[in-house]
């Protein structure tokens, strides 16, 4: 069985290729597609070497060699008696919109061979969408597609009314045939044929480039590489682990980096949310990263911002959720998205991402101290608190509410899967659904929104509505949402009032956002690191021991590092040191299993159980949240304590109506 695990993944400017450990690309679907990927499509399915007429042996399966390229060692078959006559040296790398092969072959003989080598090569150029479904077949009225001869080598296009797509083939030297495949006979895939002559002991080369040309889509640009970036210590790289996490989580997002359109027409690059599934813009996943950086980059927030403000809601449509003042959930640039065959082209299906750009957007001015992004988005930012009033529910509800989407995301949150938001029972919550942390998450928008108001904007009268609304929902969360008998918050209040009983990860969220008064949220903090929720790793999703509870499950007891984060940070401010410590030491001891770069997801086992953590088998990596954690994991620590004011992550002033107690500082950043 193909895993994820056996795959070869190198990723450069919003282009990835996945293969196997041959170098091979075999059109494989489901949890482990290969192939390369540009623009939420596969423009290759099929690459596949042969040498004299059979599949070569693998003596060095490929590895690679930094974050773009990889390379493998390959011969003939052979025996003993009778060694293959030459080596074969496959060297692959992927650049913007591109994939190119080098094959080298040296003879291993003192006489002259002649080697024949064929490359199968084929483009189906699947929509996502369609490989991540396991029973989803979508129909593509009209759709063709072609294959010819170009200049340099053939050309796979695809044409479905005006959606139009292709792949060029560039080959040096040009093969000698360039024929159908066979035994197959599908006319959108080619075998290409060569015949090489080696001299004693000399060598040939090949080599390909397959470019990728989406519906469109310009010709794409190399990135340049991030620099003047201030590192998570303020010094040059050291070597314990939580530094070496940090190292790699910036370098996942410089690889995760995509460009995007800002609010005044701007080019911008933001980091895309994961590789394979969300390599694009997500409001919620892109939105925590920025903060989780703010301290140590700041433009990634800033650049964030105007790309969400860019594709704000501007009306109701049913279909994709858009609404006015809504921030997007995702966007998506492939052919069912743009036929409407799924929502997600522009899909706002979030309760949680408008919120969470008014807390970014006050930040960012705390942090930096630059008033200017806040002006230049007051009116975002207003039509942001509007929906919140208005079509989010505060209004008509008391609380930010979603409906679930029959069509899209049946849970909004960020526990969006089918059933996440569950009874103890295990029972989905039934909507409108009003979940615990998005209404934390509104609080301290409303709070950090006034402060821009008073601050910024210069409307006080403004301002002391904002703070009125937020006072009131304060009341009235601690009011609905406590369950006396657990000592503990519900995960959410379903459509009719009741308390959805289920212990999960998201009261750790009410820490962070300062809606529980001080008595509450020190004893969520501590009930979160005891053994049915904390594995050792992680914080679990959701507590053991209860029915729903899973350990390999999306939501309901694996455990996800940026989920752990915001807890940390949480916990940072609620002056809960020993328990930052605890749940730092887990993730970056996790890490240090995965060569420092932590998954998106964990399986929930103890780990008392495994030496190492168990991977969740469909998680993303890199993922860009998860990229972000150590960063975040460093400030709750007190490593950016300087930089980062109180406001942002730590204690939060009595201004904003919390009633912490001192600052929540926690000392010492070393690991």
């Amino acid at each position: 069985m193909t895993t994820a695990e056996s795959r070869v993944q190198l990723v450069r400017d919003a282009t990835f290729v996945r293969l196997g450990t041959d170098g091979e690309i075999t059109g494989t679907r489901g949890t482990a597609p290969d192939g390369l990927f540009f623009q939420d499509a596969r423009h290759l399915s099929r690459w596949r070497l042969t040498v004299d007429g059979t599949a070569p042996v693998v003596l060095v399966p490929a590895t690679a060699d930094g974050d773009s390229t990889a390379a493998c060692v390959l011969t003939p078959e052979g025996t003993r008696d009778h060694p293959p006559a030459y080596t074969v040296f496959r060297r692959q790398s992927v650049t913007a919109g591109a994939f190119t092969e080098h094959l080298t072959l040296v003879s291993n003989r003192p006489d002259p061979v002649t080697a024949h080598v064929e490359l199968t090569v084929g483009a189906d150029f699947a929509d996502l969408f369609e490989l991540r479904a396991d029973d989803r077949h979508y129909a593509k009225p009209g759709a063709e597609y072609e294959t010819h001869d170009g200049a340099d080598g053939p050309v796979f296009t695809y044409r479905r009314a005006a959606w139009h797509a292709r792949t060029e083939l560039t080959c040096r030297p040009a093969p000698e045939t360039a024929g159908l495949a066979e035994p197959q006979g599908d006319a959108t895939v080619r075998t290409l044929s060569w015949r090489l002559p080696l001299d004693a002991h000399g060598r040939a080369e090949v080599r390909l480039t397959a470019r990728a040309h989406p519906h469109g889509h310009t010709a794409p640009t190399s990135s340049t590489p991030v620099t003047g970036q201030r590192h998570p210590h303020g010094h040059t790289p050291a070597t314990d682990n939580l530094t070496r996490t940090c190292e790699r989580g910036l370098a996942d997002l410089d690889l995760l980096t995509i460009p995007v359109t800002g609010v005044d027409g701007e080019h911008l690059r933001v980091p895309a949310a994961g590789i394979p599934w969300f390599m694009t813009l997500f409001g919620r996943d892109s939105l925590l990263t920025s903060y989780f950086l703010l301290p140590y980059r700041p433009a990634t927030a800033a650049a964030v911002l105007s790309a969400l403000a860019a594709v704000q809601g501007e009306r109701h449509d049913p279909f994709s959720g858009e609404q006015p003042g809504r921030i997007v959930h995702e966007t998506r640039h492939g052919e069912l998205a743009h036929f409407r065959q799924v929502p997600y082209g522009r899909y706002y299906g979030a309760v949680d991402a408008t919120p969470l750009f008014l807390v970014l957007l006050h930040a960012h001015h705390e942090t930096t101290g630059d008033r200017t992004l806040a002006v230049r988005l007051e009116r975002h930012a207003r039509r942001a608190v509007d929906w919140m009033l208005t079509d989010g529910g505060l209004e008509r509800h008391g609380y930010l509410v979603y409906t679930p989407d029959p069509n899209g995301l049946v849970n909004q949150n960020w526990k969006d899967s089918e059933g996440a938001v569950c009874f103890a029972d295990g029972t989905q919550a039934e909507g409108p659904i009003a979940v615990s942390e998005a209404q934390g998450y509104a609080y301290d928008a409303l709070l950090r929104t006034a402060e821009l108001a008073a601050g910024v904007w210069g409307d006080e009268p403004y301002a002391r509505r904002l703070r009125e609304t937020a006072a009131g929902l304060r009341a009235r969360f601690t009011a609905d949402f406590w369950m006396p008998g657990a000592g503990f918050p519900a995960l959410a209040l379903d459509g009719d009032g009741r308390q959805v009983d289920a212990l999960a990860s998201d009261a750790g969220h009410l820490l962070w956002s300062g809606i529980l008064d001080e008595d509450r949220a020190r004893r969520v903090g501590k009930r979160l690191l005891e053994p049915d929720f904390f594995s050792g790793w992680a914080i679990r999703t959701l507590a053991a021991g209860q029915r729903p509870y899973h350990p390999l499950s999306y939501h309901r007891g694996s455990a996800w590092p940026h989920d752990n984060a915001v807890v940390a940070l949480g916990l940072a401010r609620q002056g809960l040191a020993d328990e930052v410590r605890t749940v730092a030491d887990g993730l970056i001891a996790a890490a240090s299993h995965h060569g420092h770069r932590l998954p998106e997801v964990l399986a929930g086992y103890d780990r008392s159980a495994t030496p190492a953590p168990v991977p969740y088998p469909h998680s993303c990596s890199p993922q860009a949240w998860a990229a972000a954690t150590p960063l975040a994991l460093r400030t709750a620590l007190g490593g950016a304590a300087q930089s980062l004011t109180g406001a942002a992550v730590l204690a939060r002033t009595t201004r904003r109506g919390s009633t912490d107690a001192g600052s929540g500082t926690v000392s010492g950043a070393a690991m």
